[in-house]
């Protein structure tokens, strides 16, 4: 198999559905165990994501504080993967804050893509690209110059127990980052790294991209 950011060949297993990538470093889950896209769109449908739900809210508060702390409500936000429950728009919104909402199954209105934004925030989708290269340089294409790659996802360390890990278990999460692969990332598409944790992550994109 190749890796689907890199394109390097994956050779070293780091169990029997995910290999390591010695170069980006993504732990890359076998194309074999992809789920269809009906199973997909099934399990995304039994998340609760309510938006009205507090503990929601307060999990998500890393996007919407940065993006009230760093833009005026009148530049342009895309929420990509914005899911059965846009909680971040939502709380936006209400703040007069001018945002769209792209999802491949629950907001698919492609003609957002052919627009360009200030920022693109991106809440627990990164791990379930498919095809990361391509999601990335297509986000990274509609943002501004200065413009903000706004994200949440869980990177993984080798601290962590892989067999045990949540975030292995869920069968959807086929692509998983480590602070390498983040830094891999911005490297190759010229991104100045502003917000590097273990889960909430904020790349700009410079004059150079």
């Amino acid at each position: 198999m190749i890796c689907t950011l890199c394109s390097s060949a994956l050779i070293n297993k780091k169990d029997a559905y995910y290999y390591n990538c010695n170069i980006c470093k993504a732990i890359v889950k076998d194309e074999k165990y992809y789920l269809t896209a009906d199973k997909e769109k099934a399990r995304y449908i039994t998340h609760n994501n309510d938006v009205n739900d507090i503990r929601y809210q307060n999990f998500v508060l890393p996007i919407t504080n940065y993006v009230i702390e760093k833009f005026l409500p009148e530049q342009k936000g895309l929420d990509f993967g914005s899911g059965t429950g846009p909680v971040i728009s939502r709380m936006l919104m209400k703040k007069g804050y001018d945002i769209v909402q792209y999802d491949p199954f629950f907001a698919p209105n492609r003609n957002l893509l052919n627009n360009m934004y200030d920022y693109i925030f991106s809440c627990e989708v990164f791990e379930h690209f498919y095809k990361p290269k391509l999601e990335i340089d297509r986000l990274t294409s509609l943002l501004k110059v200065n413009g903000m790659l706004i994200i949440m996802t869980l990177l993984y360390n080798d601290q962590i127990d892989f067999n045990t890990w949540h975030y292995r278990k869920d069968p959807t999460h086929v692509f998983i980052y480590r602070k390498e692969t983040i830094e891999y990332i911005a490297n190759k598409k010229k991104l100045e790294i502003d917000i590097l944790t273990d889960r909430f992550i904020v790349l700009r994109k410079t004059d150079y991209n």
